[in-house]
């Protein structure tokens, strides 16, 4: 027997729940499938940054309009997702890495993204925990973080009481198209069928285009995280560094969350895995202390990983297929698309429903590698 609906999604991230939510709030019949459970995988478990400053210019249209979003998130899902505007200080090291962060001041006031620049007479004097390596930064007063376990889940109940069915535990195995209705089987043999179809199944969303003859060049990302035992609170705004190798935040309670390097992951067997790796955890924490000097000795109580996929050009597949009328995609987010997700979901909407969206997507098309070679 086979379950029909109006929309398929594959992936229970924080923009299939986005999506799945806002499909069923225009009145779709749709089931969103999760191979394990919404959220487990990279909306999950990543650093909890929602973040606008440093993002490739193409992505900063979604960044703006996942923001409002964002600031609405009580309104959308009755929960604030632990969700705060700490601000966004990006933070140079030597002159190389201050002159990128003045030259992306042009980027970010072409997109309305409001950014301060902190020059090296006052970084020290309005931020008197940093380290002497610092020699600038970069402030995003509308950045902020939340709690990566809450987003997806919360999403996902209210697109429930929306009319949305989500099925976890749901590995699709088969992918079809009877020139008509899109027909996904569930490893358990359960059949779905829809006349479209939403790939947004993070790293496996590869196979999913692969499987309608678009093969994309993703790979599996794990980015390597940690979180201290908590302490005095003193670390208001939300860290991160030019080049990406070291972010950290410091939650209301005390504990800090940080991110940095890659962990390993293995998506080759029928069950894949992540893990973080010792050694790249101590170097993360190196380099955090030589960002906040007064971290020394502070105890790591837990580190993780999970799996997202990452593009070569390091931003994501977004936008309808090239080849199968009524697949949209929109997976490969490399590590940062948590703060993108809820924004996503609403563009996908409009994509299906209306034909068109004001943001461009033009530079996420899947048919970009095959345009270059």
């Amino acid at each position: 027997m086979t379950t029909s609906c109006d929309v398929l999604i594959v992936g229970g991230g924080g923009a299939g729940c986005s999506a799945a939510l806002h499909m069923a709030q225009r009145g779709q019949r749709v089931i969103l499938l999760e191979r394990g459970l919404v959220g487990s995988q990279a909306s999950g478990v990543n650093y909890g940054g929602v973040r606008q400053q440093g993002r490739n210019p193409a992505e900063l249209p979604i960044a703006r309009r996942s923001h409002a979003l964002w600031m609405r998130m009580p309104e959308l899902v009755g929960s604030d997702v632990e969700f705060s505007v700490t601000g966004h200080l990006k933070l140079a090291r030597n002159d190389a890495e201050e002159a990128e962060l003045i030259a992306y001041l042009d980027t970010a006031r072409e997109h309305g993204l409001a950014l301060r620049m902190v020059g090296r007479n006052s970084i020290h004097r309005d931020y008197p925990w940093l380290g002497p390596k610092v020699v600038a930064g970069s402030f995003a007063p509308e950045d902020g973080s939340a709690n990566p376990r809450l987003l997806s889940s919360s999403l996902a109940r209210v697109a429930r009481l929306a009319g949305a069915e989500i099925r976890e535990h749901t590995k699709v195995t088969g992918f079809a198209h009877d020139g008509r209705l899109f027909r996904l089987t569930a490893e358990d043999g359960t059949e779905f069928s829809a006349p479209v179809l939403l790939n947004m199944a993070g790293y496996w969303g590869g196979a999913v285009a692969a499987a309608f003859g678009e093969a994309v060049p993703i790979k599996p990302l794990s980015p390597n995280m940690a979180v201290t035992e908590p302490v005095p609170f003193f670390i208001e705004p939300n860290l991160g560094v030019v080049g990406g190798n070291v972010y950290l935040r410091q939650i209301p309670r005390g504990n800090i969350i940080i991110g940095g390097g890659h962990g390993e992951s293995d998506v080759s067997g029928g069950r894949a895995w992540a893990r973080p790796l010792p050694e790249v955890t101590l170097e993360m924490l190196g380099l955090a202390v030589a960002l906040v000097p007064s971290l020394v000795g502070v105890q790591v109580i837990r580190s993780w990983t999970g799996i997202d996929g990452q593009m070569p050009d390091r931003i994501p597949v977004i936008g309808p297929s090239g080849t199968m009328p009524g697949l949209f995609h929109a997976f490969g987010f490399s590590g940062h698309g948590f703060q993108l997700g809820p924004g996503v979901g609403a563009i996908m909407t409009e994509l299906v429903l209306d034909g068109h969206t004001d943001v461009p997507l033009a530079p996420f098309r899947i048919g970009r590698w095959r345009d270059a070679a």
